[in-house]
C-alpha cells in the first residue's frame, strides 16, 4: 500500500483534483493501523539500530505519521538526539522554558513555584488535543517530535494520538469547504503570551492545515483560551466537527500509555493526554524528554 501511495500523481490536497485525493485517500485508509501492535517496533541495540528497525520505523512513520519504539536501555538526552537524526529530525527547535540543549524535560517535579508550572504540560493534570507549536509563526511550524519516556507514572498519563491526514479525511468527506476555511491563512490565532509582565511571545496567526513540501501539515490546540478562531460560519462549523470528532473518538485513534524505554517519533501529529498520578517516592515522578524539530521524518 506504501507503493500506492508513492505513485500518486497530482495534488491530493487540492480540492478541484478529487482523482488524486481519492487514490490518496482510498490507501491510507486501506493501510491504517488497526492497533498499537502496528506501530510498534523494538530496537535492541539503541546506540547502533540495524538498517531493519531503522526501515520499520521510516515505514511506519510514512504509512501512519508515526511509530512507537522500545529500547532496554536507558536514553540519555544526547542519545535521544541522536536517535531523531537517523530519520533526519535535526533542525531542532528551541522553544520557551527549553534548555541549550533544546530537550524539554516534561516532568511535575519542582514546578509548582516555577514559572513552568503554569502551564499545563508540566503538571499533572490532563493535556488536551493539540499539535506541538501551534503558537508558531508560519513557516516555523513544527514538523517532527520524539517523546521518550524515561518514568512512567504510577496511574494515569496515557497518551492518545490521531494522525493529521485522517483528520483531514473526516473533514473533507464531511464538507470540502471546511477545508477551503481552515487553509486559510486567518483561520487560528494564538493570542500573544502575557502571564508574566511583557510579551513572551507575540500572537500568531495562520491556518490550521497547511501543505510544506508536498506533506499536509497541521496546527491545533482544543484550548479555548488560548485560541481566536476565524470569525465566519465555516471555520465555526469546521472547528465543532473537529472538536467532536476528537471528543467522540474515531476508530483510527491509538492510545498507549508509554513505559519506561518506549517513544513516539512522529510528523507532529495530534495527541493528548490523560492526567495522571506519581509515585509516593522522591524522584521517581513521570519524566518524558521531547525533541521538536522542523523536519519531518525522512524516509
Amino acid at each position: 500500500m506504501t507503493a500506492t501511495v508513492q505513485a500518486r500523481t497530482g495534488n491530493s490536497f487540492d480540492l478541484r483534483d478529487e482523482a488524486a485525493y481519492t487514490e490518496w485517500r482510498a490507501a491510507k485508509l486501506a493501510d491504517s493501523p488497526t492497533s498499537v501492535h502496528d506501530l510498534q517496533v523494538i530496537i535492541e541495540d539503541a546506540s547502533s539500530p540495524s538498517a531493519l528497525e531503522i526501515s520499520q520505523i521510516r515505514d511506519r512513520c510514512q504509512r501512519f505519521n508515526m511509530a512507537v519504539y522500545k529500547v532496554s536501555s536507558v536514553l540519555s538526552k544526547d542519545d535521544v538526539l541522536s536517535l531523531a537524526a537517523l530519520f533526519g529530525l535535526n533542525r531542532l527547535e528551541k522553544p520557551l522554558l527549553t534548555g541549550e540543549d533544546g530537550i524539554t524535560e516534561l516532568s511535575v517535579a519542582g514546578m509548582a513555584d516555577s514559572r513552568r508550572g503554569v502551564y499545563i504540560p508540566y503538571s499533572n493534570k490532563q493535556l488536551s488535543w493539540h499539535t506541538d507549536g501551534y503558537y508558531n509563526p508560519t513557516g516555523q511550524w513544527v514538523l517532527g517530535m520524539v517523546l521518550h519516556c524515561v518514568r512512567s507514572a504510577a496511574t494515569g498519563g496515557e497518551s492518545q494520538l490521531f494522525d493529521t491526514d485522517i483528520a483531514y479525511i473526516r473533514l473533507r468527506d464531511e464538507n470540502p469547504e471546511w477545508i477551503n476555511a481552515l487553509m486559510h491563512a486567518d483561520a487560528l490565532t494564538i493570542p500573544a503570551n502575557d502571564i508574566e509582565p511583557g510579551d513572551v511571545r507575540g500572537a500568531e496567526t495562520g491556518p490550521v492545515f497547511a501543505v510544506i513540501d508536498g506533506q499536509l501539515a497541521m496546527r491545533y490546540t482544543h484550548r479555548v483560551r488560548s485560541a481566536v478562531w476565524r470569525d465566519d460560519p465555516a471555520t465555526a462549523d469546521a472547528r465543532a466537527f473537529l472538536r467532536d470528532l476528537l471528543d467522540g473518538g474515531d476508530p483510527l485513534m491509538m492510545t498507549h500509555r508509554l513505559q519506561a524505554g518506549e517513544g513516539v517519533i512522529c510528523n507532529n501529529v495530534l495527541h493528548r493526554r490523560t492526567s495522571f498520578e506519581n509515585p509516593d517516592q522522591t524522584g521517581q515522578g513521570r519524566l518524558l524528554y521531547r525533541a521538536r524539530f522542523r523536519d519531518r521524518v525522512a524516509f
